[in-house]
This record gives structure tokens, C-alpha cells and sequence, in this order.
């Protein structure tokens, strides 16, 4: 039997065999056209399921999250969504960044079943639904960072589930910031 990843559990030959899946998943979009339209869910999916290498600063772990979520929870508005996330983390917004699920927790399906899968249209966003799902005590703090980079007003909900460090996070003017 395969070492699995200690990140996702795929068996691949442990942390060295998934970061070389990854990579050869990668340059499938190259070779085949139909992996190039997944790749920033593939991105995504696989950040989450490697948190630790991924999405290490509040930044990268907000738009990987929120990148899952628009893609699965509004794809008609994905393109935007990510954009509007982009121009929000440009403004350096006090991050308050949560735990992640443990290792081995992130998700059943792994990058060894996209691997091996016939149809990545399919494979794909099972891979991401999956993994979203692990990270289901985090899909409020997505859609409230969302709401707030698309100046969705009325989904802005004050304050933000569990994050209680950022009572001390103040801004110019003194008042809570909730970002």
C-alpha cells in the first residue's frame, strides 16, 4: 500500500506523492482542455485539503475559502466574486485567521480520486464539495468576507462568528473592525 498524505489522506506516496499529483494534475490543463476550466477549483480544493502549505497567511486562506464558495455556491458570479475578493485583500483588511479541520479531516474524496477519474467536470467539483464540506464551521466567516468584498449589505451580518481576537482590532477612527 501507498504512504497516504498526512495533509488529505490520498495514498501517494505521502506529502512528496501529493505535491507531485498536484503538480501533474496541474499540467493535465495543458495537455487537456478539459482540466483547464477547473483549474482554479482545483487550486482551491487542494488548498484546503493543505492548509499548512497553502494557506498559511490570513490572505491566501480567505481566498481560497471564498474561492470554493463562489464556485460552488454562486458559479454564475464566480468570476466576479473572485475578482471583488482580489481587490478587497489588496486593501490589507485586518484578517483574523481560523483554525482549519485537522489533518485527515479536510474532505473523503482526494486528488487520487480526480487522478483517477474518467470525467473531471465531475470528479472536480465532487473534489471541492467534498472538501468544502469538511470546512462546513467556516462557510459563514466565506460568505460574510464575500458579502463584504462584493458590498453585499444586506449578507453583512455583524458580528462575525468565531472570531474573538478581533475585538481588539480597531480602526482610524477606533471603532471594531469585523474583517
Amino acid at each position: 500500500m501507498t504512504e497516504p498524505c498526512p495533509e488529505c489522506g490520498a495514498a501517494v506516496g505521502g506529502s512528496t506523492g501529493c505535491a507531485a499529483a498536484f503538480e501533474e494534475l496541474g499540467l493535465r490543463r495543458f495537455s487537456d482542455l478539459r482540466y483547464a476550466k477547473w483549474n482554479r477549483l482545483m487550486v482551491d480544493a487542494y488548498s484546503l485539503q493543505h492548509p499548512a502549505e497553502y494557506m498559511r497567511s490570513a490572505k491566501s486562506f480567505a481566498a481560497h475559502l471564498t474561492g470554493t464558495a463562489a464556485a460552488l455556491e454562486r458559479p454564475d458570479q464566480s468570476g466576479f466574486v473572485n475578482e471583488a475578493m482580489v481587490r478587497w485583500l489588496s486593501t490589507n483588511p485586518i484578517l483574523v485567521r481560523p483554525a482549519e479541520p485537522a489533518a485527515g479531516r479536510r474532505g473523503a474524496v482526494t486528488i487520487a480520486d480526480v487522478l483517477s477519474a474518467a470525467d473531471p467536470a465531475v470528479a472536480i467539483p465532487e473534489w471541492a464539495r467534498s472538501a468544502w464540506q469538511a470546512w462546513s464551521g467556516l462557510h459563514a466567516i466565506a460568505r460574510e468576507w464575500i458579502a463584504i468584498a462584493t458590498h453585499d449589505r444586506a449578507a453583512v451580518r455583524r458580528p462575525l462568528p468565531n472570531l474573538t481576537s478581533v475585538d481588539s482590532a480597531r480602526d482610524k477612527f477606533g471603532r471594531g473592525r469585523y474583517v
